[in-house]
């Protein structure tokens, strides 16, 4: 009896072994997160998206059954440690030009979609013609939109040459409290608090400078391109730029169909190259990928060396321009899916 009783015993300890060997090797579902700027303005093809793209894109989320989400509610979900149901996919835009209001906010309301816009609210309150209205944002409010902070006057958040800690602490707390106390007043005392979202200026962020808006209770989005995921960082979470460039179908739908890559740790974390450049990455999988790829915002390939089945080393052969650069690593998964990983370089 006592033999039977621990043959069972250990049958059991032997499943729970299993089980907890095949947990730390399950794909972490995710969710996309896609970041525009203007629409059909043409004049800045670099951050513009023309409408019959942003029109594609649309009709393909409704037509493929896609939860389009409030990039809030994505982040409740990750701070509450909850799974993220599959293809769950938020919408937002940065800076709060016009052309979301003119163009995008018709398109969104017809499919009855949820958005979140990052506002910079100097050129809010300064009435200029290239961005929205508080007004234009309090009727969109009324139709799901969500607003969020970028800042007062967009500018840059790693520290400036001559700054001292406390100087560039002062500076960014004025930033990131003058822009909520606005985003507040004229929009409602719950606007941008259950969580608190804040859009990184130019998409760039230094770890000091992540770890110091954490501090001031911000959950903070980036523009490096990858899905986020249950063990993404909320310093830093990634979201796929769209673009003229970038917004043709075939684009939109790949990394509609991304999952964050297993990634148990990389080194370094940090953003600002320094003196080291090009930068070396490594980064250490949960699990090993055979056909990993990793390329250069350019699209030019990035050599790997391999140091052991799951850590490898990677390295561009030529120095990165300023100001920024990535690496941008991939490789295929099941069901047509791509594992994505995006590191940004910071080059000055």
């Amino acid at each position: 009896m006592k033999k039977m009783l621990l043959s069972f015993l250990l049958l059991l300890l032997f499943v729970e072994f299993l089980s907890a060997q095949n947990s730390a090797y399950l794909d972490d579902e995710g969710a996309v997160v896609f970041m525009y700027h203007r629409f059909g303005e043409s004049k800045y093809p670099s951050t513009n998206i023309r409408m019959e793209q942003f029109e594609k894109h649309l009709e393909y989320l409704s037509q493929n059954d896609y939860k389009v989400w409030p990039l809030s509610k994505i982040v409740r979900y990750l701070l509450d440690g909850r799974a993220i149901p599959k293809k769950v996919v938020a919408l937002t835009m940065d800076d709060a030009y016009v052309s979301v209001y003119t163009e995008a906010f018709a398109k969104l309301k017809e499919k009855n979609f949820p958005f979140t816009v990052f506002v910079n609210s100097t050129p809010i309150d300064n009435r200029s013609k290239n961005y929205m209205s508080w007004e234009q944002m309090r009727e969109m409010q009324s139709f799901g939109a969500e607003f969020a902070n970028h800042s007062k006057t967009h500018d840059y958040m790693i520290p400036k040459d001559g700054e001292d800690e406390q100087i560039w602490q002062n500076r960014i707390k004025y930033e990131l409290k003058t822009a909520q106390k606005r985003l507040q007043e004229e929009l409602g005392d719950n606007t941008n608090k259950n969580p608190k979202l804040f859009s990184y200026p130019y998409g760039e962020y230094s770890m000091q400078t992540a770890d110091f808006i954490r501090s001031l209770g911000y959950v903070s989005v980036t523009q490096t391109s990858g899905p986020i995921g249950m063990h993404s960082d909320t310093k830093t979470l990634a979201r796929f730029p769209m673009s003229e460039f970038f917004g043709n179908m075939e684009g939109f739908v790949l990394k509609l169909n991304t999952l964050p890559l297993p990634v148990k740790e990389i080194s370094p974390k940090e953003p600002l190259t320094a003196s080291k450049n090009p930068p070396t990455l490594t980064i250490e999988l949960k699990k090993p990928l055979k056909n990993l790829g990793c390329y250069l915002s350019s699209g030019k390939t990035v050599s790997l060396e391999w140091i052991s089945p799951t850590k490898v080393k990677i390295k561009a052969e030529d120095k990165l321009k300023s100001p920024r650069d990535r690496y941008t690593c991939t490789a295929q998964a099941k069901d047509g899916k791509w594992y994505w990983y995006s590191h940004l370089w910071i080059v000055k």
